[in-house]
């Protein structure tokens, strides 16, 4: 059944797009990239990724080289469509689907009847539902399916198959992970599990597409309930000047607990969001991940507070913060608890801000706007600073050698230096 996807478009090439796209055209299908963005299009059609994931650049490079990858801004006539389009939430945390529909109505000009749409972007339950209205009424001349017929006669397959990788894993976990696929219909499931079957290695577990909205959904709520538990822990026990590290690790010998560890929050394009997705469709009834939500958000103001209060910086010493993406590693700021501590400390205090990032050129636009705050590498900051807090353990400051902060005012905030 594979057979019949020749031509592959995706429709979004940032952390989950691109890696798809490559990975896809590694398996010598025919797969064509659209991004709005022309200089993306340009890196792309280089073989250069615009984006920091281990062995990417390699994989891009050989499905460029071998004509099997290409990228455009315009949206082309194909087998299926990928949608991998940021879905963000608004000022009042309601969901923001302006890009899905968008990139929906983008390909509704190149449908043809056998073709198969994917929504493999993170959405609230209903969006996929929401996706093939869009499409029907751009194409009123091709039958779309429904969820309540989702047996009858359709042109289009529409199906929900969420992501389900990890930054710094994404090529490896695209491959060995299941998959979760939600078809409008069971026959629209079956097709997307065709064509991921040409590199997912997983097992393929199918259901509605209301279904894996919410399985996806539940993953990242569940994750976030647990590290805000383990939050909760450290703002108990910092103040009463208990090492919540030592109190997790021997609970953890209990043979039922496994407490996650603390840290500066939580972020990234997941775990920050999509909980709010689920309390935006019942908000009467999710008060136990609407709190996780608010301790793992207080968790940066918590610890710039802290810092605040160290007899260095007290002193009027520089401040180095070690990191700004959510996790270790990778490039990405996407809601990264490290920039809210660094936005926060600014609020409490003057002292110079030295901003260490081996993974960024440039500071974003609203940390390079604040006063007296600079992008550095790691060693002068360090003879510069009088204070250090680690946010993002990259594999460069777990190497550091910790004689070198003797005599500073240190917060690790992830446990790097224990």
């Amino acid at each position: 059944m594979a057979a019949e996807f020749k031509h592959v478009c995706v429709v979004g090439l940032g952390y989950v797009g691109l890696p798809t796209a490559a990975v896809l055209a590694s398996r010598g299908l025919k797969v064509t990239g659209i991004d709005v963005n022309p200089d993306t299009v340009t890196s792309i059609n280089a073989g250069r990724p615009h984006i920091v994931e281990p062995d990417l650049d390699m994989v891009v490079m050989g499905a460029v080289a071998s004509g099997h990858l290409s990228a455009t801004t315009e949206p082309v006539e194909a087998d299926a469509f990928i949608l991998a389009v940021p879905t963000p939430f608004t000022s009042d945390r309601q969901p923001d689907l302006s890009y899905l529909e968008k990139a929906a109505k983008s390909i509704a000009p190149v449908l043809k009847a056998g073709d198969l749409v994917v929504v493999e972007s993170t959405v609230p339950v209903g969006a996929t539902a929401q996706v093939t209205a869009w499409l029907g009424a751009a194409r009123p001349d091709l039958k779309m399916p429904t969820l309540e017929a989702p047996d009858g006669d359709h042109d289009i397959c529409v199906a929900h198959s969420p992501e389900r990788v990890l930054p710094g894993r994404v090529l490896l976990e695209l491959v060995r992970n299941d998959r979760v696929i939600g078809g409008i219909g069971h026959d629209c499931a079956e097709k997307t599990a065709a064509l991921y079957r040409t590199v997912v290695e997983g097992e393929m577990h199918l259901t509605t597409a209301p279904t894996a909205e919410l399985v996806k959904l539940s993953e990242n709520a569940f994750r976030d309930v647990n590290i805000a538990f383990a939050n909760e822990l450290a703002n108990v026990s910092e103040p009463l000047g208990i090492d919540v590290r030592e109190v997790v690790r021997l609970a953890n010998h209990h043979p039922r607990v496994n407490i996650l560890s603390p840290g500066p929050g939580v972020g990234g394009h997941c775990i920050a969001v999509d909980p709010w997705f689920i309390v935006a469709s019942a908000p009467e009834r999710t008060p136990l991940i609407r709190a996780a939500r608010t301790v793992n958000d207080g968790r940066p103001a918590t610890i710039a507070e802290a810092v605040s209060a160290l007899p260095q910086v007290l002193a009027g010493k520089p401040i180095a913060c070690l990191g700004l993406s959510y996790k270790a590693d990778i490039d990405d700021l996407r809601e990264s608890p490290s920039v809210h501590v660094v936005e926060a400390l600014r609020a409490h205090v003057s002292n110079r801000l030295i901003i260490v990032e081996p993974h960024i050129d440039a500071l974003p636009s609203a940390l390079a706007a604040m006063k007296d705050t600079v992008l550095m590498e790691l060693d002068p900051a360090l003879a510069e600073a009088g204070a250090v807090v680690l946010l993002t353990d990259h594999r460069a400051f777990r190497a550091l050698d910790t004689s070198k902060l003797v005599g500073l005012d240190v917060v690790d905030t992830r446990g790097a230096w224990q």
